[in-house]
């Protein structure tokens, strides 16, 4: 192989292998750790929800929007309300991609007291 023939090679290679991490996404179904809540975080008009779908030993009920139009704020973050159907509380929240299998939420009360879990991508 020539010279150049190589360099297209490994040019090719390394986007193959960076373009998983560069195309992270949210969407799709995650599961929370301290419960086995199943929820499915999708696109709606350009911003993250999130919707019940699984309930494991959570209070919460099928079809529940938790996060209903979080804002892109960042490279993988994005804020807007969280609702925790444990407490049925609302809270200003912060959403995460931690790596393509994680995603942290979360939720803070009076701006202050904050609590948060990282939650792991099932489907």
């Amino acid at each position: 192989m020539t010279r150049a023939s190589n360099l297209s090679l490994a040019t090719i290679a390394a986007t193959l292998i960076m373009s998983p991490a560069l195309a992270a996404e949210p969407y799709g179904t995650w599961m929370r750790p301290s419960n086995g809540a199943e929820v499915s975080f999708f696109n709606c008009g350009g911003k993250l929800c999130g919707k019940v779908i699984g309930k494991g030993t959570s209070s919460a009920k099928i079809g529940t929007m938790i996060v209903s139009g979080a804002a892109k704020t960042g490279a993988n973050q994005w804020k807007g309300s969280l609702l925790n159907p444990d407490d049925g509380k609302t809270y200003s929240g912060v959403i995460s991609l931690v790596g393509a299998d994680g995603l942290n939420l979360k939720g803070c009360a009076l701006g202050v007291f904050c609590q948060g879990e990282t939650w792991r991508r099932i489907k």
